[in-house]
């Protein structure tokens, strides 16, 4: 799905494309959001969430950068 903000083009991602993207079920996802460790899921509907695919990514990024630290 994809939102236009002007110039911006914001892409949301369904439960399945972030499972696909970072490997997690969505039990652990949720966990995780809940516990601020990932980012928070927009509400589309009163039945549908999404995520944002640029924060996702971030949040990916940000796992990548402390792997580097670490090695």
């Amino acid at each position: 799905m994809l939102f236009y903000l002007g110039d911006i083009v914001m892409r949301i991602l369904s439960k399945r494309q972030v499972k696909e993207l970072v490997l997690y079920s969505p039990q652990h996802t949720a966990r995780l959001e809940k516990a601020g460790l990932f980012p928070k899921r927009v509400q589309l509907g009163p039945n549908r969430v999404g995520w944002v695919e640029s924060e996702v990514l971030d949040w990916l990024e940000q796992r990548m950068a402390q792997r580097e630290v670490l090695i």
